[in-house]
């Protein structure tokens, strides 16, 4: 099994393959977003799908199931009133209503534990449906 760190609070181990696609994402933008799912039976939280660097917010929000729980984090760049070019990382806990309140439960108390492992994250969605982690909701975060 590799290498995992884990969370106290739930039990639950965060993988070495989230942590390593995070640093690439991060440092070497070869992903532009990471989709994380906990597997119960394995007690793990895995990658799901890694965006590749051409794709943007539509491609991550059609990879976040209308009916399952997951975690995202997301590469937005941006160009500042000043003309400056900007990159920020947001996290985004994806909860959808449909989902069964079990999964609820335990992606909300696993959630922090995720966003320590994951260092430098400079913002927090928590979402519900499409329209709460809207890009605008993104671009409004990053100013």
């Amino acid at each position: 099994m590799a290498m995992a760190f884990k969370m106290a609070t739930t039990g639950m181990w965060v993988t070495d393959e989230c942590k390593t696609s995070f640093m690439e994402m991060k440092w070497k933008k070869v992903h532009r977003f990471i989709v994380f799912k906990i597997d119960e039976a394995s007690r793990l939280v895995t990658v799901d799908k890694v965006g590749r660097p051409g794709e943007g917010y539509d491609e991550l929000a059609a990879s976040l199931p209308p009916d399952d729980c997951r975690y995202a984090v997301f590469d937005f760049d941006f160009v500042t009133t000043d003309n400056c070019k900007k990159s920020k990382i947001f996290f985004i806990a994806w909860s959808p209503s449909a989902s069964r309140i079990r999964e609820k439960m335990l992606y909300a108390t696993s959630k922090e534990g995720l966003r320590r492992a994951l260092e430098g994250i400079h913002y927090d969605v928590q979402a519900t449906d499409p329209t709460e982690m809207g890009m605008y909701v993104i671009k409004d975060r990053a100013k």
